[in-house]
């Protein structure tokens, strides 16, 4: 064989072992940030559902206070 085809060979399996690799290693990233964005997007789902039952209890507790107050006020007089 002429060494110029030998050359342009390795040369062909060098760029698709190098193509081969960086498409292994930018799927791998991709994966793992669709992972990590998959866990926040779960920490803020749980939270969303979360936050109308404080907002709730808040509600309860604002008005607990304020029969609390009148009653205060009531006991003054």
């Amino acid at each position: 064989m002429d060494s110029t085809v030998i050359v342009a060979l390795i040369s062909l399996i060098g760029t698709l072992g190098g193509s081969l690799g960086g498409i292994l290693v930018s799927s791998k990233l991709t994966n793992y940030r669709l992972e990590q964005l998959e866990s926040r997007v779960a920490e803020h789902n749980n939270f969303a559902r979360r936050m109308p039952v404080v907002e709730e209890q808040i509600k309860v507790i604002n008005h607990r206070i304020d029969d609390l107050e009148q009653e205060e006020k009531r006991h003054e007089n």
